[in-house]
């Protein structure tokens, strides 16, 4: 088969494509899926580049999120049957420990892809192989740590920094599905246009803007005594020199949201604004195979559709990472082996 593969890690030229890889062979519990779509994330350029503390075996085929059809079902596994429609869980949720497709065990940028069948779950009609590999490590997380840890309702007032990648995006829709007031940030004016497109209420170009004062201008700043001015929610997976701004933003009571934190992680903080507007950080890591679930079956119903930055061949896979690292992307990019 072809695959895309990762011989040394130190840089995304080390991606090669082999045309002879060993085709996978289906043991017992496992399928072999044929697959349909893969899609990016930021985590393929950490896994091409080296991450501290991580050792993984080489070669490896990356892209965690996989979608396709099962060429091959192997012994003891019931259910499931060849042509069937299916989206991988980059985690298996019986056993995390094994490690994530594309970093531990080999992903999907390839034309076949060896699966535990655990890790199996049925795309429904209405959601097409594109749609659903854009959604685990994005979509996933956002809906994860939106609806499971952050408890949003719908109908607040939520501040999305990052707002035009993979996670950013889902974060913007999901707002607007619940019926939220949505203010997004973006560094560029074609950003800021696709955030208003997807029904961002305001914008803010936070190269050209501090976004703090802005929204002060906007909602009022923040008061101690009050529960007024400012946002109910920010969503901030970013970190750095954007988490104390976040503080101050944010009215007495409200949330702030993180799983991540793509500009650093430890942040100067202040924990004045934490207790005197009586703030809830709450956290939320990954993502449940529930939440995989609802969002093949809102794209089925049209309450949602990820945002497809480009769909790109299997020999365009490191240009696609590239993109990712260069941060010249709106939304996912898809591989279609």
């Amino acid at each position: 088969m072809r695959a895309v593969c990762l011989h040394e890690q130190g840089g995304i030229e080390n991606l090669t494509l082999e045309e002879n890889y060993a085709d996978p062979q289906a043991g017992d519990g496992q399928v072999v899926i044929r697959v349909k779509a893969t899609s990016l994330n930021y985590h393929d350029v950490f896994t091409c580049r080296g991450m501290p503390g991580i050792k993984i075996p080489m070669p490896m085929i990356i892209g965690l999120d996989v979608a396709g059809e099962i060429a091959e079902v192997g012994a003891g596994v019931d259910g499931w049957k060849a042509g069937d429609r299916v989206l991988v869980n980059p985690l298996d949720p019986t056993d995390p420990s094994k490690g994530l497709m594309g970093e531990m065990l080999p992903g999907g940028t390839a034309e076949y892809c060896l699966v535990d069948a655990t890790r199996l779950i049925t795309i429904p009609e209405g959601c097409s192989y594109e749609q659903a590999a854009a959604l685990p490590v994005a979509y996933g997380t956002a809906h994860r740590m939106m609806m499971a840890n952050g408890g949003m309702q719908g109908g607040e007032r939520v501040l999305i920094l990052g707002a035009s990648g993979g996670v950013g995006s889902c974060c913007v829709l999901l707002a607007k599905a619940m019926g939220c007031e949505v203010v997004a940030c973006g560094s560029t004016e074609d950003k800021l246009k696709a955030l208003t497109e997807w029904g961002a209420d305001h914008v803010i170009n936070y190269k050209d803007e501090d976004f703090t004062k802005a929204i002060w201008t906007k909602f009022g700043k923040p008061h101690r005594r009050k529960f007024e001015g400012g946002v109910d929610v920010v969503i901030n997976f970013t970190g750095g020199d954007t988490w104390v701004p976040s503080f101050k933003v944010t009215r007495r009571g409200g949330k702030i949201l993180t799983c991540g934190a793509t500009a650093g992680f430890d942040p100067k903080t202040d924990l004045r604004y934490v207790w005197t507007f009586e703030l809830k950080i709450l956290g939320s890591n990954s993502w449940l195979p529930e939440d995989l679930e609802t969002l093949m079956k809102m794209i089925s119903e049209g309450k949602l559709s990820p945002i497809i930055d480009t769909v790109l061949p299997l020999d365009k896979t490191a240009a696609g990472v590239k993109l990712l690292e260069d941060r010249e992307v709106i939304g996912k990019i898809i591989i279609t082996p």
